[in-house]
């Protein structure tokens, strides 16, 4: 299929793509301000930074669920990551060309969704210390936000992956990406900010002008994911039907060809030959 037929033919998958990664960034945003800004009554409730931290975590944990399981989401795949969709290249579950417009797809609405959160919240945002909730190594330095990234990243896709691949509990794989995306925010967001996400951490840096470590979030998640990937694909229960954390029977697939009106449409005739 040529490129400009694939993007004729694909376009709201790619859209969705870039509306689920701004919406998740506007919630990050938004929620961060609220709980973690000092003229919020959150701040003053909860006086402790790590419980702040956890509640954020709770929050975007949900963010990605709720994106996950939406019906744009079921259509998509809900990558929102380009580190996400390159994992899937690798499997071979993903076009070349549909992970190329996905990821251009997925900066483009980091940024959007950031940009929204300015125009909401101005400098309540855009300062210290919610800072355009910019991912930034932590006090222990580049080398270990580099090798804690590495590491989270290679854990979500491998758990990911591997609750996709059993088939009694496949349905949960959105379920176990926000409970990971919500334990790391907690645990691991002091040493590396919690990015995985190329696209996540460009959205942040652009707008603010920080530059400085941003070659971490750009080389760690697609390095961390590539290495999930690569394991989950050597193991013995490696089964990974397309390119989407949730395949809904309503919802067409372009990464395996499903169509539900065509499914449809099979079974009715199907039906119709044994009456």
């Amino acid at each position: 299929m040529r490129l400009s037929t694939r993007l004729a033919r694909h376009w709201p998958e790619y859209l969705i793509e870039a509306f689920a990664l701004g919406c998740f960034m506007i919630s990050a945003g938004v929620f961060t301000v609220l709980i973690d800004h000092p003229d919020s009554w959150m701040y003053a409730a909860v006086p402790d930074a790590d419980l702040r931290r956890a509640l954020i975590g709770i929050v975007m944990g949900a963010t990605a669920m709720a994106l996950v399981y939406s019906p744009w989401g079921k259509r998509s795949g809900a990558h929102m990551n380009p580190a996400l969709t390159l994992a899937f290249l690798r499997l071979g579950k993903i076009a070349p060309a549909d992970a190329l417009f996905y990821v251009l797809a997925q900066f483009a609405g980091g940024v959007l969704g950031v940009l929204l959160v300015v125009v909401l919240f101005g400098e309540r945002f855009t300062a210290p210390p919610v800072t355009y909730v910019a991912t930034l190594p932590g006090r222990f330095g580049p080398a270990v936000a580099f090798i804690a990234e590495v590491a989270i990243s290679g854990l979500l896709v491998y758990a990911v992956l591997s609750v996709v691949a059993r088939e009694h509990i496949a349905k949960y794989a959105g379920v176990a990406a926000g409970i990971l995306v919500a334990t790391f925010i907690t645990f691991e967001g002091p040493l590396s900010g919690m990015s995985m996400n190329p696209a996540r951490s460009l959205a942040s840096a652009a707008p603010a002008g920080l530059w400085n470590g941003l070659w971490i979030y750009f080389i760690a998640p697609p390095l961390g994911m590539w290495v999930g990937a690569e394991l989950h694909a050597r193991s013995a229960r490696s089964r990974q039907h397309c390119a989407k954390l949730v395949h809904s029977a309503d919802q067409r697939c372009i990464h395996c060809g499903y169509d539900p009106d065509r499914s449809l449409s099979r079974r009715t005739s199907m039906g119709e030959l044994k009456s």
